[in-house]
């Protein structure tokens, strides 16, 4: 195992159990409309950070909340400390931490655990996708009215509610069924783990999709923009999601855009 896979998996086990002692145990404040901290969020990215920081000082790295060091370092370090922090205050156990290493644009390690129920989803590029040390792989599912699908809507729905729900409306008549479970990152997850067969999102950040991406992918899935394409750099990452096990993605395409 790499020194870049042991820090991930440190950091996301660290993350995790800073995550898991707060479940059930804490407030929480709002910081935009309908988007949730809690003092876990914050206790989880410094924990990842420290790891990160330790092994690879002059790597840069990117936090949801407000951590950031960009010096240029080719490398990149995406961290997402709680996704699914709606969930997380509830006590509804979808959620997840989400760790990413970028190299320039592109994606080279990814880890997803959800702290809760234990299941840690790993990728490095090119060596494929695992749950728990077992290989995954994407579903065989090959038309969308067989599929089951998931979706999220952003903080900023208000504004768009028409597009969402013309959308939504799209994909349940035509998918078998949609879901919508509240953490991007463990969406993908599943999607990669052939629980999931096709996903779409909007207005989503790097930290949300990165690693699930990955895994995804190595996996044997898909993920584009709502025009098909790949997101050419890493600021685009998550700003339209359509994310599938690539046999209904250009199914999920048409469906997406009529």
């Amino acid at each position: 195992m790499t020194l870049q896979m042991q820090t991930l998996k440190l950091a996301l086990e660290t993350a995790g159990r800073a995550v898991r002692r707060r479940f059930g145990k804490v407030g929480y404040r709002l910081k935009g409309e309908a988007n949730l901290v809690t003092e876990a969020d914050l206790a989880s990215q410094k924990a990842a950070i420290q790891v990160i920081k330790k092994a690879f000082p002059t790597h840069d790295f990117l936090g949801e909340e407000d951590a950031r060091k960009n010096t240029g370092s080719p490398y990149t370090w995406v961290i997402d400390p709680i996704d699914g922090t709606t969930n997380f205050a509830h006590t509804f156990p979808q959620c997840s931490v989400s760790v990413a290493l970028f190299y320039k644009n592109q994606v080279i390690l990814g880890g997803v655990l959800n702290p809760i129920t234990n299941e840690m989803f790993l990728a490095q590029k090119g060596k494929g996708a695992t749950l728990n040390g077992k290989k995954i792989h994407v579903s065989n599912v090959k038309k969308v009215h067989e599929a089951l699908l998931v979706t999220g809507f952003p903080y900023n729905r208000n504004e768009i509610m028409p597009e969402l729900l013309h959308r939504f409306e799209n994909f349940l008549r035509a998918g078998h069924d949609v879901r919508r479970l509240g953490s991007a990152a463990l969406d993908l997850c599943w999607l990669a783990a052939g629980r999931l067969d096709g996903y779409w999102e909007q207005n989503l950040n790097p930290w949300d999709v990165a690693a699930g991406t990955l895994i995804l992918t190595e996996a044997g899935g898909k993920v584009t923009d709502f025009s098909g394409k790949k997101w050419p750099k890493m600021q685009d990452f998550g700003r339209q999601v359509l994310a599938s096990n690539g046999k209904i993605h250009a199914e999920m395409l048409t469906t997406l855009s009529r």
